[in-house]
């Protein structure tokens, strides 16, 4: 089993007692994501670098034994309309296609707070107004059984960001 297909409670078990590396969680996510997102497209912003040094940061608590979050060292994967400090967050709109927010909306604050680390937006409907995740900015995100049917609506792309195990934890 890669570490990307593991829960995300014995993932944080795991990284809580060494067994784990929080980097090594992170690059298991991103390698998953290189290797299925192309074909469901549920990634629709990525946090490689970012997520990359937090989990390096996250290792570094272990190591010091300090007080770890429960959420410490765990990708999470944000929904599209959820503001993310410093990386895009478009709501599947044309019209907000660059956008940069300043602040991370509460609960991207909270999951950081908790240790989690972002590793990306999720696709959603545009301003996240439908039943099928589908947007004139990215595309469909298909369900992961059948890329060529829908994954739900509102947050699919955050539901297979989790099911396909881009992320062992997403927002919707």
């Amino acid at each position: 089993m890669t570490p990307c297909d593991l829960t995300a409670v014995d993932a944080r078990r795991r990284i809580g007692t060494g067994e784990l590396t929080s980097v090594e969680l992170v690059e298991s996510c991103l390698d998953r994501i290189n290797a299925v997102d192309p074909a469901v497209n549920a990634m629709v912003t990525r946090a490689d670098e970012q997520a990359l040094e937090s989990a390096a940061a996250a290792d570094a608590a272990v190591d010091a034994g300090d007080g770890l979050g429960p959420l410490h060292g765990l990708p999470v994967a944000i929904k599209d309309l959820q503001p993310t400090a410093g990386l895009r967050t478009t709501y599947g709109s044309p019209s907000h296609a660059e956008h940069i927010p300043d602040a991370d909306a509460g609960i991207v604050r909270r999951i950081r707070d908790a240790g989690g680390i972002v590793v990306g937006k999720t696709n959603i409907p545009e301003f996240s107004i439908g039943a099928n995740t589908v947007n004139p900015l990215f595309g469909a995100t298909g369900n992961p059984f059948a890329v060529d049917r829908t994954c739900g609506g509102s947050s699919g792309g955050s539901a297979v960001a989790v099911a396909t195990g881009m992320a062992p934890l997403a927002t919707g």
